[in-house]
């Protein structure tokens, strides 16, 4: 059996990709993945992280502020799940509390209280 061949395999490489830019697989991407398998569209998921592999890994700002800025869009969104995940990205990646703190901080002036009161939430739970 090739690579190609192999859905277990495969799905095992976009979890991969996934570890090593958020340190953790989503329970989301977990779902999707199933749902991709058991119904043979593997491929779209396989694009869509290399698409996010490039965006984030490939990008000028670097891992670290890339899932800063994840975090504050996501923030200003009111996505809190989201915004969760790429908290613990922007540790994995290198960044501080501080640098999270500043990040909520920003998403008062841009996005207002629920915001900022999201950010500082996800940060507590981190700490």
């Amino acid at each position: 059996m090739t690579y190609e061949d192999d859905p277990a395999a495969r799905a095992e490489a976009v979890r991969e990709r996934y570890r090593a830019t958020l340190g953790e697989v989503p329970g989301g991407v977990e779902d999707r993945l199933g749902l991709a398998q058991e119904f043979g569209r593997l491929p779209t998921e396989e694009a869509l992280t290399a698409l996010r592999h490039i965006v984030l890994t490939d990008n000028p700002l670097g891992a670290r502020v890339q899932q800063l800025v994840h975090f504050g869009q996501l923030l200003a969104l009111g996505r809190a799940d989201p915004a969760r995940v790429h908290a613990r990205g922007a540790l994995h990646a290198g960044a501080s509390i501080t640098d999270l703190l500043g990040v909520a901080e920003t998403a008062l002036i841009t996005a207002g209280v629920p915001a900022y009161a999201l950010g500082t939430e996800i940060i507590t739970e981190l700490l």
